[in-house]
């Protein structure tokens, strides 16, 4: 694999992102293609292009509310378990000062930097995206969802 930085950090899942989605597309397009040019049948290629649409909002919806949901739990976790090793104490008071796009971009600094950074977040409140284009060295993360 190659090495992970800012510019390639976001990951897809191909049957998903290449397959599913643009297959619903390509027949959503179909349907309204079929309203508008075959006025005989319009209600049905209506009722049709209506299903493709709901099935396409529900797979985009489900897939993001359940993995998203889940990577945050775990990036909260990881960021509790990290900041506890290097400091020795518990992380609450400093995660409440942050907000989690914060918590989520410094699980790309290694511990030195992380340790800067996370100083630097809290008094100059920086954005998450900030935050990952001040990393020096590039900490992969090639287990994300």
């Amino acid at each position: 694999m190659r090495e992970q930085n800012y510019k390639n950090h976001r990951k897809f899942y191909p049957p998903h992102h290449f397959i599913y989605l643009p297959l619903l597309i390509a027949l959503e397009i179909y349907g309204i293609y079929k309203i508008r040019n075959d006025p005989e049948h319009q209600l049905t290629w209506t009722l049709f292009s209506i299903v493709i649409f709901l099935l396409f909002y529900l797979a985009f919806m489900t897939r993001q509310h359940y993995a998203l949901g889940l990577q945050n739990r775990m990036v909260m976790l990881e960021f509790k378990q990290r900041y506890f090793e290097i400091f020795g104490k518990r992380s609450d008071e400093v995660a409440d000062q942050l907000r989690f796009d914060q918590i989520a971009a410094l699980r790309f600094a290694y511990d030195d930097e992380f340790k800067e950074l996370l100083n630097k977040a809290i008094k100059e409140n920086m954005s998450g995206d900030e935050i990952k284009r001040s990393i020096k060295t590039w900490k992969a993360d090639n287990q994300r969802v």
